[in-house]
């Protein structure tokens, strides 16, 4: 791969569909700004949908012995609930131990409460894909996105820690995470650190129906928003951030990436890539993928097979089925098939150096001069040794283990940490 490629053709070099996407910017602030002037005696506190979508807010303001004037500010306002009443639908579990019509019958009852499953934009309000396309004029680096499906609150310092190291080894990247929760006063709090330093970060509200429209999984949704298809015992968010992720790499491109890993080198020579988990210690195969991190051109043909086979093969009662174990079937399939799809998968040493069994002892501060010096084989290995670009630290594992002084991660935390701090014993 050459140096000067570009992780994604459709993110990182527009062309004419860049130029044009601006133009419809312009235009469409214009038509606006207008109508604002207008009607200027009108208060426009949060009263347009539309406006409020690209993350501006109008608001007239009266101060002592002045006129009255107006403040176009910086706001975060979502157009859906209030901060206080954050949603949680995504999370909704589905009853355990019952049979399956007594789960449909479950789902079906609570199937309202999935605003997910919706479309989250109307004509009065800028589209999804015009929010993406407006975001990504930024003449990003490389392309980045992550997805949130959980309340803002639950957002926590281990999560943002992937975004500070992102930033750190990726200063000129940018970052969309599909998120309704985050799109909030909220979750604008949590990013702040990062956009006080001029990073390039954005929370969006997904439209799955938009992003699944055309593709293989498109018929899998409408049965699921129909009440017709088995969610399965798992909750279904994980589920949706399976498909949510494949859609999103076909029609955009981009770098996807989970919300816990520690970022250590810079990804924007690598495409069309994928990280193998474990390998065969003889042969050196592959044995299984995960799909913590994926890197895609728009409309690579491996993002079909994968959104087909996630509509054709879904499982809603077994872990991983739709997700890691769904990506290793496919691309097991394509390399036996020879089909010859640009396609590189990479040793575990690249994003999963340590395995989830493993990792509790990057966390321990050493107690022996043997065990310091483990500490700093493996810090020297994983920021020296080449290999690594990011750490996956399986949050399951590790999200409530403290951050020991003299551990492993309290050394990657302190090298790689932009805002962060104060991050032992947390």
């Amino acid at each position: 791969m050459g140096a000067d490629q570009k992780i994604s053709e459709n993110i990182n070099d527009h062309g004419l569909q860049n130029r044009i996407t601006k133009l419809i910017v312009i235009f469409y602030f214009f038509i606006v700004a207008t109508m604002f002037f207008i009607n200027s005696d009108i208060d426009i506190i949060s009263s347009s949908p539309a406006l409020s979508s690209f993350g501006f807010i109008m608001q007239k303001q009266t101060h002592q012995g002045e006129k009255s004037g107006v403040n176009l500010q910086l706001s975060i306002e979502k157009n859906h609930e209030e901060e206080e009443e954050e949603e949680n639908e995504e999370n909704l579990i589905p009853p355990q131990n019952v049979t399956k019509q007594e789960r449909m019958a479950w789902f079906r009852k609570n199937l309202p409460k999935y605003e997910i499953l919706k479309s989250s934009y109307n004509s009065s309000s800028a589209s999804f894909h015009l929010r993406v396309l407006s975001f990504l004029t930024q003449n990003c680096s490389t392309f980045f996105f992550a997805i949130w499906l959980s309340p803002a609150k639950n957002f926590c310092k281990r999560d943002f820690i992937t975004f500070d190291t992102l930033f750190k080894v990726h200063p000129q990247g940018c970052l969309l995470i599909l998120s309704r929760s985050m799109e909030s006063k909220r979750g604008y709090r949590i990013l702040k650190p990062l956009l006080d330093r001029g990073f390039k970060v954005q929370a969006i509200t997904p439209d799955l129906p938009f992003l699944v429209k055309n593709t293989p999984a498109q018929s899998w949704l409408e049965g699921i928003k129909n009440g017709n298809r088995d969610p399965g015992s798992i909750p279904i968010s994980q589920n949706l951030s399976n498909l949510m992720r494949l859609a999103m790499l076909y029609k955009y491109g981009g770098v996807y990436l989970d919300t816990d890993l520690i970022f250590v080198k810079d990804m924007s020579q690598l495409k069309n890539a994928i990280g193998a988990q474990f390998v065969d210690l003889e042969t050196k195969q592959w044995l299984r993928l995960n799909s913590a991190i994926m890197i895609f051109d728009m409309k690579h043909p491996i993002l079909l097979d994968l959104l087909e086979e996630f509509a054709s093969s879904f499982d809603g009662n077994k872990w991983g089925h739709n997700g890691p174990y769904l990506v290793t079937r496919v691309v097991g399939r394509v390399v036996e098939d020879k089909l010859g799809y640009n396609l590189t998968v990479l040793p575990p040493s690249a994003f999963y150096p340590v395995d989830w069994n493993k990792i509790k002892d990057y966390y321990k501060k050493p107690t022996t001069d043997s065990g310091t010096t483990w500490v700093d084989n493996r810090f020297v290995e994983l920021i020296y040794g080449g290999k690594t670009y990011a750490l996956h630290l399986w949050n399951k594992k590790t999200r409530d283990l403290a951050i020991e002084e003299g551990s492993v991660m309290e050394k990657l935390f302190t090298d790689y940490c932009l805002t962060c701090s104060n991050f032992t014993r947390t």
